[in-house]
C-alpha cells in the first residue's frame, strides 16, 4: 500500500516539474529561461518514460534532445549577439486560437481514453528493452541501420562542403 502511493507521488511530481517548466518554455519572454525551462521538460519527460520501463527510449531520448538538439539551441542562442537581450512579446492574436486548439485537443484525448478499458492489471515484471534492441540491431536490422548511418555520414560531408563553399564575388 505505501508503495502504491509512493509511486503515485513520485509519477505526479514528475508531471507537475514537467508540465511546469514546458508552462515556462511556452509563455516565457526570455529566450535563454526558455531554453533552460526546455532542459527541464525535457528532463522530466526521459523520467517518465524510465517510470514506464522504456529504458532505451529514455536514453536516446536524453542523448539526441538534451545533448544534441538542446545543445544546438542554447548556442544558437548565446552565439547570436542581440537576441539574447531580446523580449519576446506573443500578442492576442495567436491566443484564442491556440485555447481553441487546446481544447479541441482535450476533447479529442477525453475520448481516446474512455474508449479504452483502463482496468487496474498486475504490472509485469521490469525486464531492460536495451539489450533485445541491441541484439535486433546487430542481427536483424544490421544492413538498414549500416545503411542509415551511411546517408547520415554522407549528409554531414555535404553540409560541411555546402557551408565551408566560398562565395565568388
Amino acid at each position: 500500500m505505501v508503495d502504491v502511493w509512493l509511486e503515485r507521488i513520485l509519477f505526479y511530481s514528475l508531471a507537475l516539474v514537467t508540465v511546469g517548466a514546458a508552462t515556462v518554455v511556452t509563455f516565457g519572454r526570455n529566450l535563454v529561461r526558455s531554453a533552460f525551462a526546455l532542459f527541464f521538460t525535457l528532463m522530466g519527460m526521459a523520467a517518465m518514460f524510465v517510470y514506464l520501463a522504456a529504458d532505451f527510449v529514455a536514453l536516446v531520448h536524453i542523448l539526441v534532445y538534451i545533448g544534441g538538439i538542446l545543445v544546438l539551441i542554447l548556442f544558437g542562442i548565446w552565439l547570436t549577439h542581440r537576441v539574447i537581450d531580446l523580449d519576446i512579446r506573443a500578442g492576442r492574436v495567436q491566443l484564442v486560437p491556440g485555447m481553441i486548439l487546446g481544447l479541441v485537443l482535450i476533447g479529442l484525448l477525453g475520448l481516446t481514453i474512455q474508449s479504452f478499458d483502463l482496468a487496474t492489471k498486475t504490472p509485469a515484471p521490469y525486464r531492460t528493452t536495451v539489450s533485445g534492441i541491441g541484439r535486433l540491431l546487430l542481427s536483424t536490422y544490421l544492413l538498414p541501420f549500416e545503411i542509415a548511418s551511411v546517408a547520415l555520414v554522407l549528409a554531414l560531408v555535404g553540409a560541411i562542403v555546402i557551408g565551408r563553399r566560398e562565395t565568388s564575388r
